[in-house]
Formats: structure tokens, sequence, C-alpha cells
């Protein structure tokens, strides 16, 4: 049986016009590296969902797995202050997930979104599909759209 929140990522990605093959690893993908060791492939093609808090609320910026998030990159972008990183409680109420398990859509509201433009330099990329422990491939480009994720420079440098 699918879990709810897996569901949900199926359906949202199915509203956006693609469609995703979710796959679950009992071991975990709650990490980067995780994820990347179950995949089989480079941490960089794993799609961090990465939950801000903000002068305009929550921000979701979706980075790959091998860069860090640079907070003054993402506030200049937004035009946003005070940005810094969610905690827990205040990631899952903005996108309805748990940390690990969040995924780039299928949040209870809109929120802007940012997306890595090192993602856009892979042919396939792997997200987080509402679980810990599961994962779906997807072409940047193709999760650029389906979020609206406006792409930018948000990687430390």
């Amino acid at each position: 049986m699918t879990h709810p929140n897996t569901q949900r990522v199926i359906d949202a990605a199915a509203a956006a016009g693609l469609t995703i093959s979710v796959t679950r690893f009992p071991e975990g993908t709650r990490t980067a590296a995780d994820a990347a060791a179950a995949v089989g492939c480079d941490v960089a093609a794993i799609v961090k969902s990465i939950v801000l808090d903000s002068s305009l609320g929550p921000i979701v910026v979706l980075t790959s797995g091998a860069n860090h998030v640079d907070y003054a990159k993402v506030a200049a972008a937004l035009d946003a202050t005070d940005v810094r990183r969610a905690d827990p409680e205040a990631a899952r109420a903005a996108t309805g997930f748990p940390i690990g398990g969040t995924a780039p859509f299928g949040h209870p509201r809109k929120v802007p979104m940012l997306m890595d433009q090192d993602l856009l330099a892979l042919a396939q990329v792997w997200a987080a599909a509402g679980t810990p422990d599961t994962v779906f491939p997807v072409a940047p480009d193709a999760l650029a759209a389906a979020t609206g994720a406006r792409v930018e420079d948000v990687a430390q440098r």
C-alpha cells in the first residue's frame, strides 16, 4: 500500500503534468548521501528540498545534494530578509512532509520556490517522494516546470 504522503506526491505530480515512478528503499533515503547510496548515483543528482523561514514566510529551495544553500543568495533572489533554516515543525507545517522526506510538490499551499541551477547540468535527478525512504527520478527541467521553481544560483561557492 502506498503511504498517504507518497500518494499526495504522485497526485501533485500528475496534476502538474508529470508522471513519476516512486521507488521505496527500506534502508532509507533521509540524507543526500543515504539516497545516493541507495539509488546508486552521485550525491550531486539528489535533490534536497530545503525549507527556510524568512520575512516572506516559508521558502523551499531545491538544491543539489552536493551543495549547501547560500542564504544570502536566496534572500537576494526573492528580495527577502532574515533567511534561515526552518525548524522541523515549521518545515512540516509549510510542506506537509517530514525532514528527510520533503517532496518538491504536494505542499498544502504554494510557497516561493527556487531551484539550484547546478541541477540543470544533470540528465536525471532524484527527489524525495514524501517519506524518508521513497524517491523518484525526474529530468531537472521537468522538475522546474512542475514545481514552478525559479532557477537561480543558490549554492555556496
